[in-house]
């Protein structure tokens, strides 16, 4: 039997065993996956026990995401992002991956969103943000930051090709943009804020919100209500869990099964 899981702290909350215990059940794998939520300050001895006793995989959350990755050999979009949220142990030397980025690409993509050649607004540059940032900008997509502290949207934009970053008052370039990301947790916390101005919103606009709980956000009712396309945080949340299990196995994940569970679960939140 192979076990996957997932580290982190807390990880009480998370929605990834369900989801793939359904890929696994479904694929017909002989797997598990388990949940490990070691002290912040142990989590190298984590990754080291985790290898030593065969574990084939690991999803990472908060708050390891960079923190282990000077513990992997992490592939080249996971050091330009600079956090790891995948482990493959399978061959030799951990591998790390940040799947989130795919998360983010693969979510337009199952809208039908051309990425290439899209102006893009992400709204936040904490890890989600970075993500998504690289995501769109490796896709083809010219992308501007917008984060409440502009010099830390600025120095995101740096290390961005061709991206550009300033504060929240940039906000209003999303009037001229064709793709939304918020990256930020607005919306989770208090479900009737939201991150962007409803007058900033058009038709034109594919909007992605990365919280998945509620599902439907303020800024997803109010882009609704203007006549854009609009993605649920778990969108993101289940395609970076199939790029994981596709990572890990080989193989293709069952994503509609995956997705019926995952949204079942929130539907119980």
């Amino acid at each position: 039997m192979q076990v996957y899981g997932l580290v982190g702290n807390p990880v009480g909350h998370s929605l990834s065993p369900p989801m793939h215990e359904a890929a696994y059940e479904h694929t017909g794998l002989d797997a598990r996956y388990v949940t490990f939520e070691p002290e912040p300050s142990a989590i190298e001895a984590a990754v080291d026990g985790a290898d030593a006793l065969g574990i084939a995989g690991l999803n990472v959350t908060i708050p390891f995401k960079q923190d282990v990755l000077d513990l992997v050999d992490p592939d080249p979009l996971a050091a330009r992002i600079g956090a790891v949220n995948t482990i493959d142990f399978e061959d030799g030397d951990p591998k790390g991956y940040n799947t989130d980025a795919a998360g983010v690409t693969r979510a337009f993509e199952r809208h039908d969103i051309s990425l290439d050649g899209a102006n893009a607004v992400v709204v936040g540059a904490g890890g989600a943000g970075r993500a998504a940032a690289f995501a769109l900008a490796d896709a083809g997509a010219a992308v501007h930051i917008a984060n409440r502290t502009a010099e830390t949207a600025g120095e995101l934009a740096d290390v961005v090709p061709g991206a550009t970053g300033g504060g929240l008052d940039t906000l209003d370039r999303i009037q001229d943009a064709s793709v939304l990301v918020n990256a930020t947790s607005v919306g989770m916390e208090a479900p009737d804020e939201t991150p962007v101005p409803a007058t900033h919103l058009h038709g034109d606009l594919a909007v992605l919100d990365a919280v998945y709980a509620p599902l439907e956000t303020r800024l997803l009712r109010e882009a609704a209500d203007a006549g854009a396309v609009t993605i649920d945080g778990a969108w993101m949340l289940l395609l970076q869990g199939v790029e994981a299990f596709e990572l890990w196995t080989g193989l293709d994940a069952p994503i509609e099964e995956m997705n019926t569970t995952l949204r079942t679960r929130l539907e119980r939140h």
